[in-house]
């Protein structure tokens, strides 16, 4: 095979792709590109903020809803004409680079969930004062968090020097970043066991974001009311949606009081995903 055959198949073999940006440097990019759009650099300061808390093991603060005002294209049009006569190509130029980066930018924002599980293994986004709110309700409570994962929800209570246990199977470790970042200790147990273990210390058992079809959280709920002292049920998730299992939704019988609207006054939606903290029985 002559020289040329054979740089021409190592081409092919090795295609050469133009690498796209990290998510944070494209957020980093557009905070330039709209550097005059308070509106939109408030979006992307929030979710550059949350990342640089995340990066650091703490937890990031609440988040706006991550969506672009339905008349952003108008102001960008406004904006452009106030700078420059019609027809003039420098403002051709600039509505072109504003304009057409919108839909990229609308996609990333919607998207920043998706960067949270695959860069940090984070699937509910807790922030630091939805646990504060958790806190002052479990008081002086002990607790047991089953599916912890990286651990994020018993960081916060720990840091607030709550008494809480931390357990998760590990069994997403080989599929996804669960597990990998792990921000305090987690014992290496699943759901059902550590219940069946710490049963007469614990006071409530915290369950968040159950992983999607499969029954593991109706037999928790099923072994909690198998159990003679009451053990409190506090659950984050979104309901008949991305978590859980049909058979926990159908089984779970809600409280509902002002201390569940008062739980998730800083548990807003951001993104598609409807999640609430539900107290269960």
């Amino acid at each position: 095979m002559d020289k040329r055959k054979l740089l021409k198949k190592l081409k092919k073999q090795h295609k050469i792709t133009k690498a796209v940006p990290k998510y944070i440097e494209r957020m980093e990019n557009y905070q330039k590109i709209y550097a005059d759009f308070p509106e939109i650099k408030f979006l992307i300061n929030n979710i550059i903020e949350a990342d640089r808390l995340i990066s650091k093991n703490e937890l990031p603060q609440d988040l706006p809803p991550l969506i672009l005002a339905d008349n952003i294209q108008d102001k960008i049009f406004e904006y452009v004409n106030s700078k420059y006569a019609p027809n003039d190509p420098q403002g051709d130029k600039l509505w072109n680079k504003l304009s057409n980066n919108l839909p990229k930018l609308d996609k990333d924002l919607r998207s920043f969930r998706d960067y949270l599980e695959a860069e940090y293994g984070m699937w509910a986004y807790i922030s630091a004062p939805f646990i504060q709110d958790i806190a002052k309700y479990v008081d002086n409570k002990k607790g047991l968090e089953i599916m912890a994962g990286n651990g994020y929800i018993s960081k916060g209570l720990r840091n607030l020097n709550k008494q809480i246990i931390a357990t998760d199977s590990m069994e997403w470790v080989k599929e996804n970043e669960t597990g990998k970042h792990l921000l305090t200790q987690v014992e290496k147990i699943d759901a059902l066991q550590a219940i069946e273990k710490y049963k007469n210390e614990i006071d409530y058992v915290i369950m968040c974001w159950s992983p999607d079809g499969v029954d593991i959280d109706a037999q928790v709920l099923n072994k909690l009311r198998s159990i003679d002292s009451e053990i409190e049920l506090i659950v984050i998730g979104e309901k008949n949606g991305a978590t859980n299992s049909k058979k926990f939704w159908e089984k779970a019988q809600f409280i509902e009081n002002k201390q569940v609207i008062k739980l998730n006054q800083h548990h807003k939606p951001f993104d598609l995903i409807q999640d609430q903290l539900y107290l269960v029985k």
